[in-house]
C-alpha cells in the first residue's frame, strides 16, 4: 500500500491553533515533535522521488514515449514542475547525483520546439545564483547546446530562453565567460540586437551590459564588430526598455574611451548627439504618467550626454530630470564622482598621457568611434 502523503492543511490548521502571535513560544510535547519533523521529512523525500521520476522519464527515448502516448505538452508541464522543484538550491544540485541533469541538457537538442525551450527555462533557473550548478552545467558540456539554440534555432522563443539560460550560466562565472567569448558569443549578441523579437533584444542588451561592466576591455570587442551603430539605432526604439537597454550599452562604452587618448572624430557622434537630441524632445513631449515610468531613460540620457560632452543636458534646464516626488539621482548616474577612478584606470594603461587628461577633455567632447587601426586611418 502507497503510503500517503502528508497532510498540509492539517499542519496548517496545528500551527495556526497552538499561536495565536501573541503569547510567549510553548513547548512542542514529544508527540507533536515527532508529527511534524514526519511531515517535513516525508515532504522532502516526496520532492527528491518525484525528482526521480522524472529522471526516468527523461532518460526514455523520444520514440518510446511517443508509442506511450506522452505528447510533447505533456513533456513541457512535466519539466514545469521540474522547475518548481529545482528553485531551491539544494534540489537544484541534487538533480545531477540522481542522474537528472545530463538527460535534461539533452532535451535541449529535442525534436520539438517547446520542449528545447523549457529545458533552457529549467536549466537557467537551475544555475541563476548557483555557482555549484553552474559548475557541473559547464563541465557537462551544456554551454554548448545552449550556444546552438541561441544562434542558430529556427524558433525565436527558443533561441531567446537559450540567451537567459547562457546569462544565468556565466554570471559571476569567469570560465564560462571566457568559453563564451571563444564561441564568437558577441558575433551572436550582435545577430540577437538585429533580431525583429524585442523580448530578444532586450535579453541580449542585457547581458551586453553586464559583459561589458565586468570586463571593460571588451568594449573594443563591441566596438569592432559595430555595436555602437546597432545600440544608437535601438536607442530610438519604440520599445522603452529596448531604449533603456540601448542607452546602457553607449554609457559604458562613453565610460570606457573616457580613459582612452586614441579617439579621432567619426560621424558617430554627430549621429549619437542627433538621437540624443531627439530622446530629450520626445521625454519633453511625455505625459506626466509617462515621464513618471521614464525615470530610467531620464537618468540614461543625461548621464550620456555628461560623460560624451563634458556638460548637463537640457533636460536638467527643463526640470525634466528629477520630477517632484522623486528622490534626487541615484548613485549609478555618471557625474563628477566617477571620473576620477576611470581616468585612473585609463591612465593606468598610458601613464604618459595622464597630465593632459583634463585639459583634452575640457576643449572637445568625447568621441564614441572606434579608435585608429594599425596602418589605416578612418
Amino acid at each position: 500500500m502507497a503510503k500517503e502523503s502528508p497532510n498540509w492543511d492539517g499542519l496548517l490548521k496545528w500551527s495556526l491553533s497552538h499561536s495565536d502571535g501573541t503569547g510567549s513560544a510553548r513547548n512542542l510535547s514529544e508527540e507533536d515533535r515527532r508529527w511534524f519533523m514526519e511531515a517535513m521529512q516525508a515532504q522532502s523525500v516526496d520532492v527528491i522521488r518525484r525528482m526521480k521520476e522524472i529522471t526516468l522519464v527523461m532518460q526514455a527515448p523520444e520514440q518510446v514515449l511517443e508509442s506511450q502516448g506522452v505528447t510533447p505538452q505533456d513533456i513541457e508541464d512535466m519539466l514545469d514542475e521540474l522547475q518548481e522543484h529545482v528553485e531551491s538550491i539544494d534540489n537544484a544540485n541534487d538533480l545531477h547525483s540522481i542522474g537528472g541533469l545530463v538527460p535534461l541538457l539533452g532535451y535541449l537538442k529535442n525534436s520539438h520546439a517547446i520542449i528545447r525551450a523549457k529545458a533552457a527555462e529549467v536549466v537557467s533557473t537551475i544555475v541563476q545564483n548557483n555557482p555549484k550548478s553552474q559548475q557541473m552545467v559547464m563541465e557537462a558540456n551544456g554551454l554548448e547546446p545552449l550556444l546552438s539554440n541561441f544562434t542558430s534555432d529556427p524558433d525565436v522563443t527558443v533561441r531567446t530562453k537559450a540567451l537567459g539560460a547562457i546569462s544565468s550560466l556565466i554570471r559571476h562565472n569567469r570560465p564560462g565567460i571566457a568559453a563564451f567569448r571563444l564561441a564568437n558569443g558577441y558575433a551572436a549578441l550582435r545577430d540577437a540586437l538585429s533580431s525583429e523579437s524585442q523580448r530578444f533584444q532586450r535579453k541580449a542588451l542585457n547581458l551586453i551590459h553586464y559583459l561589458l561592466h565586468e570586463n571593460h576591455s571588451d568594449c573594443d570587442v563591441v566596438a569592432e564588430l559595430g555595436f555602437l551603430r546597432i545600440m544608437m539605432h535601438l536607442a530610438s526604439s519604440e520599445d522603452a526598455e529596448v531604449r533603456e537597454g540601448a542607452l546602457q550599452g553607449l554609457l559604458e562604452l562613453a565610460r570606457y574611451r573616457l580613459g582612452k587618448q586614441d579617439a579621432h572624430p567619426s560621424e558617430e557622434d554627430d549621429k549619437l548627439k542627433q538621437i540624443l537630441q531627439e530622446r530629450i524632445k520626445g521625454i519633453s513631449e511625455m505625459s506626466a504618467e509617462d515621464l513618471g515610468a521614464a525615470q530610467e531613460e531620464r537618468h540614461l540620457v543625461d548621464s550620456l550626454w555628461l560623460t560624451c560632452y563634458n556638460e548637463p543636458s537640457s533636460l536638467r534646464e527643463m526640470g525634466l530630470l528629477v520630477l517632484p516626488g522623486e528622490d534626487a539621482l541615484p548613485p549609478d548616474v555618471a557625474s563628477k564622482h566617477f571620473e576620477p577612478p576611470l581616468r585612473a584606470w585609463g591612465a593606468n594603461r598610458n601613464p604618459d598621457a595622464k597630465s593632459s587628461t583634463k585639459k583634452e577633455e575640457k576643449e572637445a567632447p568625447l568621441l564614441l568611434g572606434p579608435g585608429p587601426s594599425s596602418g589605416s586611418a578612418s
